[in-house]
């Protein structure tokens, strides 16, 4: 039984989170240089089974694809190509940075800690994971 593995991806910074084997709880794991990311999820696959990708989609309020899609594309092509037999879907991360900071607030953190953009990447992705897990769950009832 295989992780689902959710990715933010950025130009700078990609934040990881995982699943636990039995899809139940998500986990952020860490934040990797965009320029990293492949030889990160290459040493990650080789020692951990990876059922399925779960890419953040970044969106407008219209629904409508941002800007950032035309850096994001190119990343999905690379995916494809270099991990063909992990399926890849992408879910909408609208306000996911937004619900970071609110749970680093809520949560107590310092003004600091709040402004780690590594932390909130890898919260934004488990957020990410998280949110697609309830939606397979609720979809499965």
């Amino acid at each position: 039984m295989g992780r689902i593995l959710a990715i933010d991806y950025g130009k700078k910074k990609v934040g990881v989170a995982v699943s636990d084997p039995c899809k139940i709880i998500a986990t952020g794991l860490q934040t990797v240089s965009s320029h990293e990311i492949f030889q990160f999820l290459e040493n990650y696959t080789t020692h951990e089974s990876v059922d399925l990708f779960v890419v953040g989609h970044p969106k407008q309020m219209d629904n409508t694809d941002s800007e950032s899609m035309t850096y994001i594309k190119p990343f999905l092509k690379a995916l494809k190509r270099k991990f063909p037999d992990i399926p890849i879907v992408m879910y909408d991360e609208r306000f996911t940075s937004v619900l970071a900071h609110k749970a680093l607030i809520e949560g107590g953190a310092k003004k600091k800690t709040r402004q780690n953009k590594a932390l909130i990447d890898t919260m934004s992705a488990t957020i990410i994971l998280t949110s697609y897990m309830e939606q397979q769950r609720n979809l499965n009832l």
